[in-house]
C-alpha cells in the first residue's frame, strides 16, 4: 500500500470538462483522487441535491477510471456562514451542512473541509461566535452519526488563520469527528503577518490534523499564487505534518485560463510527490536500520 494519498483540487481544472474528463487528466498527471467543490455558487450547491442516479453514476466512474473523490471543501458557508447573526441564514447554513454530509457518505468522501468562519460578509461578534461554536457542535454530531470526519481549513481571517486558533474549537466540540484540515499558504502568511514560526503552529494541532492543502502563497495574497513563486517552505511543512501523522494531502491551486494547464499539474504533483516520496524513504529506513 503506497505510504500517503496526494489529490487535486477540483478547480484546479477548467470547469468545463465532465467529471470523467476531470478523473482521466488527474490519473494521467499522477494524482490519487480528486477533491470536490462545494463552494457558494448555486452551481455547486445544487450538487448536494444531486439525484440518486446522478450519484450513482458519478461512483461508477470513479470505479471506472480509479480516481475517486475523497476529500470535500466546503466552503459554501462563506455565503451561508454557521454563526450568521440572520436566522434564515443559520438555517441555510446547516441545511447544507446536512446535505453535505449526506452527499459525503453516498460518495465515499472521508473528510469535509469546513471553512473557518463564524460570519464572513458581515461583523463577527461574541454572538456569531456563540451561533458558530452551538452549531457545529450540531454539526459534528450529524457527521458522526454518518462516520464522516470533518477538518477546519485555516482560512485568511483573523478568526481562524492559524492551526492554534482552529484547535480552540475542537478543544471545545472535543469529538473525533472533528479536526483541523489545515492550508499551508495561508498559515505561512499568518506566521510572518504575527512573527511566528509555522512548524510551531503545526505542532499545536498534534494528533487532530486530518489533512493538509498544499497552497502557495505570498504576504497579504492568498489565491492563484503559482508554485515556486511564493514564500511556502513546502518541504519543511510537508515534513512536519508527516511527522505528525498526516498521510493525505491536496495539492490546492487555480484553473485560470492557462491554455497548457495540463502542464500545471504535472508541476504540481511532482513537485509535491518528490518530497513525499522522500518522508516516506525516510520513515521506512528509520524503521528498517
Amino acid at each position: 500500500m503506497k505510504a500517503y494519498t496526494i489529490g487535486l483540487y477540483e478547480k484546479a481544472m477548467p470547469g468545463t470538462l465532465s467529471w470523467k474528463e476531470k478523473m482521466l487528466v488527474a490519473k494521467k498527471a499522477g494524482y490519487d483522487f480528486i477533491e470536490i467543490s462545494i463552494d457558494e455558487t448555486d452551481e455547486k450547491l445544487n450538487r448536494l441535491d444531486m439525484s440518486r442516479d446522478k450519484r450513482i453514476e458519478l461512483l461508477s466512474l470513479m470505479f471506472e477510471t480509479g480516481i475517486p473523490i475523497r476529500t470535500m471543501c466546503l466552503s459554501g458557508h462563506r455565503k451561508y456562514p454557521l454563526g450568521s447573526s440572520d436566522d434564515a441564514t443559520r438555517a441555510r447554513g446547516m441545511e447544507i451542512m446536512e446535505k453535505a454530509i449526506c452527499l459525503a457518505e453516498d460518495l465515499g468522501v472521508r473528510i469535509i473541509q469546513l471553512a473557518g468562519y463564524d460570519v464572513y460578509y458581515e461583523e463577527g461578534s461574541e454572538t456569531t461566535r456563540a451561533y458558530f461554536l452551538e452549531n457545529l457542535r450540531k454539526a459534528t454530531k450529524m457527521a458522526s452519526a454518518k462516520g464522516i470526519l470533518m477538518g477546519f481549513e485555516t482560512m485568511e481571517t483573523e478568526f481562524m488563520n492559524t492551526v492554534e486558533k482552529a484547535m480552540n474549537y475542537v478543544k471545545k466540540v472535543n469529538s473525533v469527528y472533528l479536526n483541523v484540515y489545515p492550508d499551508l499558504g495561508n498559515i505561512t502568511n499568518a506566521a510572518v503577518s504575527y512573527g511566528k514560526n509555522v512548524l510551531d503552529d503545526l505542532e499545536t494541532g498534534r494528533g487532530h490534523l486530518a489533512a493538509m492543502h498544499l497552497k502557495e502563497t505570498v504576504p497579504g495574497k492568498f489565491r492563484e499564487i503559482p508554485y515556486g513563486t511564493g514564500h511556502v517552505d513546502f518541504e519543511s511543512g510537508i515534513r512536519k505534518a508527516w511527522e505528525l501523522g498526516v498521510r493525505r494531502y491536496v495539492t490546492e491551486f487555480w484553473y485560470t485560463g492557462n491554455p497548457e494547464w495540463e502542464k500545471d499539474l504535472d508541476f504540481a504533483v511532482s513537485k509535491m510527490t518528490a518530497i513525499l516520496d522522500d518522508a516516506a524513504r525516510e520513515e521506512k529506513s528509520n524503521e528498517n536500520p
